[in-house]
């Protein structure tokens, strides 16, 4: 399995499970061979105001904000349901939506979204408790990935097929044109600008145009094949380089288990001690959306490519049987787990780094000091309550050069530290809803998508439920907008 990293120093991570490097490789040698393609017509199986390509958590946003600003907003996605990481990828713990003050900062499509998780389906600390310090409220949410630095947060588990659901009745509504089973090939490029993408699908190779197009592949896989500059480097003392395959077992009594941690740590951290000597990699049960599910976020596996197939091979193998083990250790030491039994490894591998951006105005270290840029998208809560809330700029998700296409999301434009926290689901929601405003205005106006005017598009945000600061727009307070969730 490799050698174990530690966190970063002065404790940034949320997680603080360990990160494995790759052991003995199993990629492949370059053959040197190749086999001619020879060239042909692709027919055209749409065209759209508004392409999205990706139906993960920015391109869902994208599309949807883009059909409410009135564009033909077409959404491809490769799998059979929408959501990406958030729902495929089992990474239902919404990571914090709120400041360190308890205020509401990702607000939007994503707080329309949250608000129609059924109660049944939802579980995160009430609305009042948002910003709270008192430490045994702290530390009861911190057991439930809601707390962290002695603090609650805004961050709800939800059911991945609830959010799916209400994801895809939300593009519906809104006349997204849905074409699932759609693997995002190549763009379509004229006169060196974006127009649109070539998919592959059972009914073979096909092509939508569109005025804009939105890249929201989370690897960049639009974007660089149409040429755009991006960055490969990572923070290797953070998990946002690493892969995995998540995984949830059902059949268990978590508040049993997470009694057990809390009031046993010793005999908790021999067991952890034991699995990890056996096993290589052991990792911890976190709560689910249910108190019978227990939802499991690793391995967290550093040094493979997110974009070499040997690579994503390796990771599957490795994580699914890690499952297997997980479980055998799991029935026979944990409280809890007695009768659990392995009710579904995620569909979507989960990626958390591949390429990022080079934009107009990416986010770096210097970003979280509290300014506001002035081309201000979305608000995005910082890793830790001695840094401010971060702007984000309309220039992170706009290409330094290539035009005709827009990448919100986890490819965004960042330096590695603002990756560990902009790759996030609530923030590729943030990313995405302005992408879709932005397309449907660039398309709406004629006009390239990087000389959108900003007002416009901070306008009709606002108009869609986003906050952008300004004078007279001012942090909400605690306890405005969002959910009142029990917990």
């Amino acid at each position: 399995m490799g050698t174990p990293t530690g966190p970063a120093e002065g404790g940034r991570l949320f997680f603080t499970s360990e990160v494995f490097g790759r052991g003995a490789s199993r990629r492949r040698e370059a053959t040197g061979l190749t086999v001619p393609e020879p060239a042909r017509d692709v027919p055209v199986h749409a065209v759209a105001d508004v392409l999205v390509v990706g139906g993960g958590p920015a391109g869902w946003a994208a599309a949807v904000a883009a059909a409410r600003r009135g564009a033909r907003s077409i959404l491809l996605e490769r799998h059979n349901h929408l959501g990406g990481l958030s729902t495929g990828g089992l990474v239902c713990w919404i990571d914090r939506m709120t400041g360190w003050d308890g205020s509401l900062l990702i607000r939007g499509l994503a707080e329309e979204l949250l608000d129609r998780i059924p109660r049944d389906a939802y579980a995160g600390p009430p609305r009042e408790a948002w910003g709270t310090r008192d430490a045994a409220t702290a530390a009861w949410w911190a057991l439930r990935t809601a707390a962290f630095h002695g603090i609650v947060t805004h961050s709800p588990t939800v059911g991945p097929e609830e959010l799916k659901a209400a994801s895809l009745e939300m593009a519906l509504e809104a006349g997204v044109d849905l074409v699932f089973h759609a693997w995002g090939a190549a763009p379509v490029l004229r006169d060196g600008a974006v127009a649109g993408a070539i998919f592959e699908s059972k009914q073979g190779r096909r092509a939508v145009l569109a005025k804009v197009t939105v890249d929201a592949t989370g690897d960049g896989d639009l974007f660089a094949r149409a040429g755009a500059a991006f960055a490969e480097d990572v923070d290797t003392s953070d998990i946002h380089h690493c892969m995995n395959t998540s995984w949830v077992f059902g059949g268990v009594d978590m508040p049993r288990y997470l009694d057990w941690r809390a009031t046993r740590p010793a005999e908790f951290g021999e067991f952890m001690r034991r699995g990890k000597e056996a096993h290589g990699f052991f990792d911890k049960a976190f709560a689910s959306w249910r108190d019978d599910v227990a939802l499991f976020m690793g391995p967290r596996l550093a040094g493979y490519s997110a974009v070499m197939v040997d690579d994503l091979s390796e990771v599957e193998t490795i994580s699914h049987r890690l499952m297997m083990r997980h479980l055998e250790r799991y029935r026979a030491e944990a409280p809890g787990f007695e009768r659990a039994f392995p009710m579904l490894s995620a569909p979507q591998l989960g990626v958390r780094h591949a390429r990022r951006l080079a934009g107009v105005l990416p986010v770096t270290r210097e970003c979280w000091d509290g300014r506001i840029a002035p081309d201000e998208i979305g608000v995005s809560p910082s890793l830790a309550p001695k840094f401010a809330p971060v702007s984000v700029p309309y220039g992170a998700i706009v290409p330094a050069a290539l035009d005709g296409l827009l990448a919100p999301g986890r490819h965004l434009a960042c330096d590695p530290n603002s990756h560990s926290f902009l790759r996030e689901i609530p923030q590729c929601w943030l990313t995405g809803q302005a992408a879709g405003v932005a397309a449907a205005i660039a398309g709406d106006r004629g006009v390239k998508a990087r000389d959108v005017d900003v007002g416009e598009l901070q306008s009709a945000l606002r108009g869609q439920g986003a906050l952008i600061r300004d004078a007279q727009f001012p942090l909400p307070q605690a306890g405005e907008g969002g959910r009142a969730a029990a917990g």
